[in-house]
């Protein structure tokens, strides 16, 4: 893993400590890196109405965008585990609505997973 894709690993770890999981105890935090090298964080919000939960992928890529960003380079997403998880369908979705080449970091307390969304999502939505 390069130094560069190791800094957003690290600030999706740290958004991670944001995360509110009362209810699947799952911390989730996730960072955007856009063409221009800024870097939007997010974490995953959960809700007693679990269809009003939004994941971290998401609200890192929404707060990116609700800033005037649409080119992203990589997404990272770290979930304070010991089980690992790549992004959930709908987020393997709206990372893909901004690029099929961008590249995809995910990782727990021991495991890192390098790949692309169009890895993650072969044929993927689109209009």
């Amino acid at each position: 893993m390069t130094k560069n894709l190791n800094a957003l690993l690290e600030v999706a770890r740290e958004a991670a400590k944001q995360a509110y999981a009362p209810y699947s105890g799952f911390r989730v935090g996730s960072a955007v890196r856009c063409k221009d090298g800024t870097i939007y964080s997010g974490c995953n919000v959960e809700n007693a109405s679990y269809s009003l939960s939004i994941c971290a992928e998401r609200a890192a890529i929404f707060k990116a965008v609700s800033e005037g960003k649409r080119d992203f380079t990589a997404i990272a997403i770290y979930v304070d585990s010991d089980k690992i998880f790549p992004p959930c369908g709908a987020c393997r979705q709206v990372i893909h609505e901004f690029g099929s080449e961008i590249f995809v970091i995910y990782a727990n307390h021991d495991e890192t997973f390098e790949t692309t969304i169009a890895e993650l999502l072969p044929g993927a939505f689109s209009l």
